[in-house]
């Protein structure tokens, strides 16, 4: 029977609860907004764990630049969360984290906005040269 549940991927399941609680109660930095970590992938060898994170935006700033800026933040304060980490977790290695924001979510957004303007382009050349799609014309 092969494992389902990994060894790396338990790790990584601790990794975001510990986390998102030191980001949440630990770091100081004024400028680190509402950060959700949506997923932590551990390396076979333990070597590195990438995260991947969003962030609500704050006023007056850019999403990009609100962005770019908690991503500098969290790797800047990744060896703090590392030694902070290593306490935590029973593990020999602890791995060297590298935070990416998370681009899924856009991904998704932007899928959704083509897809609704395809079916409006749709419906709109339909309609135009037959009428309502799906009206069946009484006899």
């Amino acid at each position: 029977m092969p494992k389902d549940y990994s060894r790396t991927s338990r790790l990584g399941e601790q990794i975001q609860r510990e986390l998102a609680h030191m980001i949440q109660f630990n770091m100081k930095d004024p400028r680190l907004g509402m950060v959700t970590l949506n997923q932590v992938k551990v390396a076979k060898d333990l070597g590195y764990a990438d995260i991947y994170f969003t962030v609500m935006g704050a006023r007056g700033e850019s999403d990009e630049e609100i962005r770019r800026q908690t991503e500098e933040i969290l790797n800047d304060g990744a060896g703090y969360l590392r030694s902070e980490l290593a306490r935590i977790l029973t593990t020999r290695i602890t791995p060297m984290l590298r935070f990416h924001y998370d681009e899924t979510l856009d991904r998704g957004y932007r899928m959704n906005s083509l897809i609704r303007q395809a079916r409006q382009k749709d419906q709109a050349n339909s309609t135009d040269e037959s009428g309502p799609i799906g009206v069946d014309e009484e006899e």
